[in-house]
């Protein structure tokens, strides 16, 4: 019976989002930060991070560093990615109809009926992506389903001229109205989860090591890169910059349990099941094993997941910099990813935070962590 009663105890979830954190959280996610108009955002994070840290800097394309203990030789990265997908304008025809294209991994499937912001130098102007009403589209044709070709936007304009003269022109990025909520007491939801949640937990894991007065014996840099819904393009840049020992990534990943998803193929992932261990050839598997050590011997409950070829994250682009840099990824379980309606579950990303926070502080400077010596 006191055995039952201690693995019970061990196994109890800890709370570490606070208030205070959460409503940051909350502005953060409303903020719009669309893939190479990032800067807003950016802003919005450095603010909050700035008190638990150092220094920071910024590259040319918005990528935000904040850093512990700057002069240090040893430096380890722990990353997140800030942009969101959109769409830009890409055609507006003469009666004043708005036709797009994708800024990231936009999904033309759930862009009918969606509120959107048109952002422009003039300011925000809003439309909506139109679709046929269900009456017109009877009559035992075959239904057409919504594609890139056939989505538009109507910003209740009826003339091309009327368009440009609210400030609208080709090349204006688009993004949706969708915003933060709570769901069921469990479960944060919104658009851009995909990974401002990941900018907001390691923001947090600088908060706790500012409030524990934790010294590290490292050079901590606290990275929220830009452009990685369009290929990793600021974690590329930034690994060149800062020239790491050791890169620890923290993304999404799909939770399978809901749906028209194969478990087959995507593998067994849940949302409150805990942080994602990645298994992929950029993943260090030294570096892997320490974190899943460190999970075990702080109860912090983990999933496993396997990539083919790469994981699809910034894991990739720090990896293979500067002749190789050791480097690894924890997942948050995401559910309907690449929507408006993201759901990540508020355990899972307390534990984030904790098995990065914990990871960081079994990390000893000089950590060698080559397979052969």
């Amino acid at each position: 019976m006191a055995k039952k009663k201690e693995d019970q105890k061990e196994k109890k979830h800890i709370t570490v989002v606070n208030k205070k954190s959460l409503a940051f959280f909350e502005k953060y996610i409303n903020n719009p930060s669309p893939t190479g108009f990032e800067w807003e955002g950016q802003k919005l994070w450095l603010d909050y991070i700035k008190p638990f840290t150092d220094e920071y800097f910024v590259d040319n394309y918005g990528t935000a560093v904040a850093v512990i203990n700057p002069k240090a030789k040893y430096k380890v990265v722990i990353e997140a990615h800030a942009d969101e997908i959109s769409w830009f304008v890409n055609y507006i025809t003469s009666d004043g109809l708005i036709y797009v294209i994708r800024n990231g991994g936009s999904d033309h499937q759930i862009a009918p009926s969606k509120r959107v912001n048109i952002h422009t130098d003039k300011g925000i102007v809003k439309a909506v992506f139109g679709w046929p009403a269900i009456h017109t589209r009877s009559g035992g044709e075959k239904e057409e389903a919504p594609q890139l070709k056939n989505i538009f936007l109507d910003c209740g304009c009826t003339t091309k001229e009327e368009v440009e003269k609210l400030g609208v022109h080709v090349g204006c990025v688009i993004t949706y109205e969708d915003e933060f909520m709570v769901l069921n007491d469990r479960y944060y939801v919104g658009r851009a989860l995909d990974n401002r949640a990941g900018g907001f937990m390691i923001a947090e894991v600088a908060r706790l090591l500012h409030e524990n007065k934790k010294k590290l014996d490292f050079g901590l840099y606290i990275v929220n890169s830009v452009q990685e819904e369009i290929g990793l393009r600021g974690a590329e840049m930034i690994a060149h910059r800062i020239k790491p020992d050791l890169a620890l990534i923290t993304d999404v990943t799909h939770d399978t349990s809901t749906p028209m998803i194969s478990k087959i193929t995507q593998g067994d992932l849940a949302c409150g099941k805990g942080p994602v261990m990645s298994y992929a050839p950029a993943v260090h598997n030294t570096f892997n094993k320490l974190l899943i050590k460190t999970a075990e011997d702080n109860h912090i409950p983990f999933q496993r997941q396997a990539s083919s070829r790469s994981t699809g994250t910034d894991t990739d682009a720090f990896a293979y910099s500067n002749e190789g840099v050791v480097s690894a990824l924890i997942s948050l379980p995401l559910r309907y990813m690449h929507t408006t309606v993201e759901m990540i579950h508020k355990e899972d990303v307390d534990n984030v935070i904790s098995l990065i926070y914990h990871s960081l502080l079994a990390i000893k400077k000089d950590h060698d962590f080559k397979y052969i010596k």
